[in-house]
């Protein structure tokens, strides 16, 4: 009578608690002793389905290894797992599960435990975890590293699939998706399509951009709606046997400049509607990153624009053709103070200049604007007949009465023709990488390789400089450029000159055009860290 009066406390107890008792038998038979909580919400296996198909695909292999240890080691185990709902068997709740295995009377391991619900208490912390990484994301000088910090972060927790797009096109107008590399993938999932062009995903994607409203596409195992999405993109989800497709808007400003697009695969559930809003939270974590980003690159077109508004094509003279070229640097925070210049003196002589400021802003792309053209009409005013090292130190002198910039780098050249098939070249050099001749009949090689230059300009006050002089044929090339073409961190100087040498000495001998050949001596997209011009001046026949 006691213990059965005992007993009944206990249901009363355990009916009052928000957690339900159970017990796996030896022959994996679940049955729920009492308790309110969980108990007839969660998924029961019938005859010949197994216990564990009530856990999350996701969850299934660490948590039948957690299982397994905790049986082996005879020790409790505590943890979240997620478990498939009773009255919807395609949806699931985070369930924390204590279980402590308990010998029977035959020897034999069986388990008692207790289910009660922990998805609040999941998504707090699931929460608190992926904004704190959204956190620490920069603005970063493309959008690459924000997007693939963004997709490292929800991948596989919330997502089999990630790509992040930057919506491209003025508000109102058109839109396209570019990615930028922000791709995050589950082990074992297919490569995604190539992602360094423009994509059109579809109708679906330009109505969440317009709407500004997250939209989630759900179907069969492999089988998404064609009407829509890409054929491209159609391919993919078939291949990764998905299930849904979510498209989530990152707004700034009031416009829509990204799209992430999230992807459950290989039969894995679609997210419910508090995943879609922990998602959408997430992703809208960027919109701070993006609009630094935006801004510095709106920084950067400027700096890009004045900069352009100075290169001008180079003037045209009888018997020489000139081909030059402007790579900014690879960063959308950096524009430097890079220039070249070709100013036509007389029907037979020309300037030839190049130069660098020292920075990378919008202040250097304005100062190498006031210098360049300082430059140029001293160039102009002073005649075939000068020295350009008087040139380059009455334009020191002009631009520190004038608080111009800390340092610049210039070499100043006047080249006239003295003979139908010969030009004479009369250059100085301010601190700046030496011009490389290149011979028709001979290796190339750099002028000036046993003299040192003179200091750059803007260092120091009535600077002696110094003319240095040779001579070009018809079918000599004289190559000008800046820094960015031979300095990189952490590698030497010297070794860059002779690989440059070396490199467009193989270039001459595939007797590639000269547009071709200064194109071609541009270091790889991924290597390029600084700004580089280069304008080239190749004899031809005389008049």
């Amino acid at each position: 009578m006691n213990q059965e009066r005992l007993l009944r406390h206990y249901a009363a107890l355990m009916s009052a608690v928000p957690q339900s008792v159970w017990v796996l038998s030896a022959d994996g038979v679940v049955t729920l002793l009492a308790g309110s909580g969980m108990r007839e919400r969660l998924w029961h296996p019938d005859s010949g389905t197994s216990w564990m198909d009530a856990v999350h695909p996701k969850d299934r292999d660490w948590f039948r290894r957690a299982w397994r240890r905790t049986a082996e080691e005879r020790s409790p185990l505590d943890t979240i797992v997620r478990v498939r709902l009773k009255d919807a068997p395609d949806r699931f709740r985070h369930i924390k599960i204590i279980a402590v295995p308990v010998l029977d009377e035959e020897g034999d391991t069986e388990w008692v435990g207790t289910a009660a619900d922990a998805e609040d208490h999941w998504r707090i912390r699931m929460r608190e975890k992926l904004l704190a990484r959204m956190a620490a994301v920069p603005a970063a000088h493309d959008l690459s590293e924000a997007f693939l910090t963004t997709a490292a972060a929800v991948v596989p927790e919330l997502a089999d699939a990630v790509a992040v797009f930057h919506v491209r096109g003025e508000p109102g107008g058109a839109a396209s998706l570019t990615s930028t590399e922000g791709v995050g993938l589950a082990p074992g999932l297919p490569s995604l399509y190539p992602l360094d062009r423009d994509i059109l995903w579809g109708a679906t994607p330009r109505q969440v951009i317009e709407s500004q409203e997250a939209r989630l596409l759900t179907f069969p195992p492999g089988e998404p709606p064609e009407d829509g999405l890409s054929k491209v993109s159609v391919r993919w989800l078939r291949r990764a046997g998905a299930t849904s497709v979510a498209l989530l808007p990152v707004v700034v400003d009031g416009r829509a400049v990204a799209l992430a697009t999230t992807t459950t695969c290989r039969g894995n559930p679609p997210p419910d509607e508090a995943d879609l809003n922990l998602l959408q939270d997430v992703f809208q974590q960027m919109s701070g990153p993006l609009r630094r980003t935006m801004e510095l690159q709106r920084i950067r077109d400027r700096a890009l624009a004045l900069q352009q508004s100075f290169l001008s094509p180079p003037s045209a003279v009888d018997g020489v053709s000139i081909t030059a070229l402007y790579h900014p640097a690879d960063s959308a925070a950096e524009v430097g103070g890079d220039w070249y210049d070709a100013v036509r003196l007389s029907a037979d002589s020309l300037a030839l200049s190049i130069g660098d400021i020292a920075g990378h802003d919008l202040e250097a792309a304005a100062a190498m604007g006031r210098v360049n053209s300082l430059l140029r009409g001293l160039a102009y005013d002073s005649g075939p007949a000068a020295s350009p090292a008087a040139t380059l130190s009455r334009l020191d002198r002009i631009v520190q009465a004038l608080d111009g910039p800390s340092m610049v780098t210039a070499v100043h050249a006047v080249i006239r023709r003295v003979a139908p098939h010969i030009w004479r070249v009369t250059l100085s050099n301010a601190g700046h990488p030496p011009p490389l001749l290149i011979p028709r009949d001979a290796p190339p090689r750099y002028l000036h390789d046993l003299t040192a230059p003179d200091p750059p300009l803007c260092v120091t006050d009535g600077l002696p400089r110094t003319d240095l002089h040779t001579v070009i044929r018809e079918g000599d090339t004289l190559v000008f450029y800046t820094d960015g073409l031979v300095e990189a961190p952490g590698t030497d100087i010297g070794d860059n000159l002779r690989r440059l040498r070396e490199h467009t000495e193989a270039l001459v001998r595939a007797r590639v055009p000269l547009a071709t050949l200064i194109r071609r001596l541009l270091p790889p997209a991924q290597n390029r860290r600084d700004d580089i011009a280069v304008i080239a001046l190749k004899a031809g026949a005389g008049p």
